[in-house]
């Protein structure tokens, strides 16, 4: 008999993760490895028709202070039962004068949270590249405060090679920053997905090989055309997160879905043949990052989860 199949938009927002697949939860990591999450959220992206987030980012006013509160315990929490010890923090769409690269509310978060040293990545706005907002942009990259850039491929209608992300690709060069891109499904209403798609980052990754590139998310649905990308170049890395979303309920259903994404993976992985591409990611607050850890496990041996999970972090981002 055939095990149960879900649809694609279902098998978004399902958990997967080893403890649950198997129907029983777990408040701590598998294993001791710490684990260095390089895609989560402190503060609200404000892409356009993106939906809720499933818990309150900041920023936070002066009256949120319960909601403040709520918020830096419940990144501690995850800190704690992941066994997190540093992550990257997503910009969100609003630039200015005196935050060019969106990252002023995501560095204030950062200072009250105790526990995960937290890092800003700095938003490559694909209208902002006149020569002004360029100089205040290397002005903050001067000053080490990002490691590294996102373009928000799909949520904004243009492509990677567009003229206003490609001035970004010489400033991340000069100052050693990859440069992240959103690439497969999205979370908006208003989204369109070609131009998320991760062949496109062929182009800039073969027009710019002194460019550091991550394609997030694998480029889920598109596994196999992500890792062909990173494949063939050297400059290419892959994160892992929000493969899977949403909540969890163990059931038969779920458990299939688990096995099925784990092998879908897998083959998308080997193709890649070399571990140190990939790049441990959550999403949260999409994903809880204890749960999501265990199911990105399931993917690879034992013998690479510090590299997964830690230093090839440690080696791209410099951290």
């Amino acid at each position: 008999m055939s095990e149960p199949q879900l649809s694609r938009r279902e098998a978004a927002f399902a958990l997967a993760g080893a403890a649950l697949a198997a129907g029983t939860a777990t408040a701590a990591p598998a294993e001791p490895t710490p684990i260095i999450d390089t895609h989560l959220h402190l503060t609200e992206p404000r892409l356009p028709g993106a939906f809720e987030a499933p818990v309150q980012l900041g920023p936070f006013g002066k009256d949120d202070g319960e909601a403040l509160d709520k918020f830096v315990k419940a990144i501690a929490d995850e800190a704690k039962k992941a066994g997190l010890t540093k992550a990257l923090c997503m910009p969100r769409f609003e630039v200015s004068d005196k935050d060019p690269l969106g990252i002023g509310d995501t560095l204030a978060l950062a200072e009250r949270i105790r526990g995960p040293k937290l890092y800003a990545v700095g938003l490559a706005h694909p209208e902002r590249f006149d020569r002004d907002h360029l100089a205040r942009v290397e002005d903050v990259l001067k000053e080490g405060k990002v490691k590294a850039l996102k373009a928000y491929l799909g949520y904004l209608h243009y492509e990677p090679y567009s003229p206003g992300y490609r001035k970004y690709f010489h400033l991340a060069s000069k100052y050693k920053v990859p440069v992240i891109f959103h690439c497969g499904d999205t979370f908006s209403r208003t989204a369109k997905v070609k131009y998320a798609h991760p062949l496109k980052i062929d182009e800039v990754a073969v027009d710019y090989p002194d460019t550091r590139f991550v394609i997030a998310h694998f480029g889920n649905p598109w596994l196999l055309d992500a890792a062909q990308v990173a494949y063939r170049n050297e400059n290419v890395w892959i994160d892992l997160s929000a493969i899977l979303i949403g909540e969890f309920f163990a059931n038969k259903k779920k458990a299939a879905l688990v096995k099925h994404e784990v092998a879908r993976i897998k083959q998308a992985v080997a193709y890649v043949e070399d571990p140190t591409k990939f790049l441990f990611g959550s999403d949260w607050p999409l994903t809880p990052v204890a749960v999501y850890a265990d199911f990105i496990r399931q993917v690879f041996p034992k013998e690479e989860h510090a590299a997964v999970f830690r230093t090839n972090a440690e080696d791209l981002f410099g951290l």
